[in-house]
């Protein structure tokens, strides 16, 4: 009879499956205790009334079942206060994300900010040159709606004039405080 062997895929496939089959008995068992014997004991169910508090060495929460209760009530053990997780009404995790999404919207803020005060800047300057050169005197010509080139006269250069020294006021000055 021929020996076969087992692919590796395989064997590593089992391998994970007897893992996970392990680890699964663990997470059912939630309840710990020791029993009159000395032998440690792991069940889905509370140990029975018999076992002092003492033994028990894990529970999913309160130890006391609704059974037990009465016969806890009267050992001075229950009045002894139980120390519960203290919450105090905040998420750590949401409280980051909040803080992370405030920076966003002040580093997107800062960007506009940026980006409108080098237009301003620009604008300032290009007026300025369009300034300088309609004051110089030199012959200018525009173009008007039928793409013909008209010379300006003294009432366009006057109009020109007032429309450049707007913009120089407006862009080259301080930021205008927000309404």
């Amino acid at each position: 009879m021929a020996h076969r062997t087992l692919s590796p895929t395989f064997k590593r496939a089992w391998s994970v499956a007897a893992v996970a089959l392990l680890g699964c008995g663990s997470v059912l068992a939630q309840w710990q205790w020791i029993d009159s014997s000395g032998n440690r004991v792991f069940s889905d169910t509370p140990p029975p009334a018999g076992v002092p508090d003492k033994n028990i060495l894990k529970g999913p929460g309160a130890r006391a079942t609704p059974a037990e209760a009465p016969a806890a009530e009267t050992t001075p053990a229950a009045t002894a206060p139980t120390t519960a997780p203290k919450l105090s009404g905040r998420d750590d995790e949401l409280e980051a994300k909040k803080k992370q999404a405030e920076e966003a919207e002040q580093a997107k803020k800062k960007a506009e900010a940026a980006k409108l005060a080098k237009a301003r800047a620009e604008n300032c300057e290009r007026a300025k040159r369009a300034k300088t050169t309609l004051d110089s005197g030199v012959r200018m010509a525009t173009m008007n709606a039928k793409g013909e080139r008209e010379i300006m006269d003294d009432n366009a250069r006057a109009a020109e004039s007032k429309r450049l020294d707007a913009i120089v006021r407006s862009d080259c000055g301080p930021l205008p405080a927000p309404k």
